[in-house]
């Protein structure tokens, strides 16, 4: 603290104006991390398997729990099919959970979309869309968009 009041005070009186760093704008509490849009395996026909192997997931970037019951995930696609609704659900502090396209037993790491229906089941398009996550009252949190067909997955 004595060195840096005394660096100060050098500082002024030479005239110098001291600029501090910008602090950076943290993240939104709740994030992408990763969404797999091209489930591994080719070709996809919709196989509860395949349909699992695409999945999106947020994570909870805080040290406390954050309810998302509510809580939307989606697609860039306008259709109502293609958003998934949170119930009752906690995030624990500093956790991660994978949302799956395909049908399963949800627990406190992994929810199901649980869509079925072959091909047309699937959520994420396999080269370009954008993934958006809004809380409860609709105001958008967090979005991840990708354009890459050279890639099954991005890190958001």
């Amino acid at each position: 603290m004595r060195i840096r009041s005394l660096l100060t005070a050098t500082a002024l009186a030479a005239g110098v104006v001291v600029v501090s760093q910008p602090a950076y704008a943290a993240g939104p509490a709740i994030q992408f991390t990763k969404i797999y849009y091209d489930s591994p395996g080719s070709p996809d026909f919709g196989a509860n398997s395949s349909l699992n192997g695409e999945y999106a997931q947020i994570k909870n970037t805080t040290k406390k729990a954050i309810s998302l019951k509510g809580w939307t995930l989606r697609d860039k696609t306008n259709r109502s099919d293609h958003v998934y609704t949170f119930g009752t659900f906690t995030l624990g502090a500093g956790k991660t959970v994978t949302l799956r396209t395909g049908k399963g037993k949800n627990t406190t790491t992994t929810r199901y979309w649980n869509r079925s229906g072959g091909t047309f089941a699937y959520i994420w398009n396999q080269a370009k869309d954008t993934a958006y996550l809004r809380n409860a009252s609709g105001k958008l949190i967090d979005s991840c968009p990708y354009n890459s067909a050279r890639y099954d997955y991005k890190i958001c």
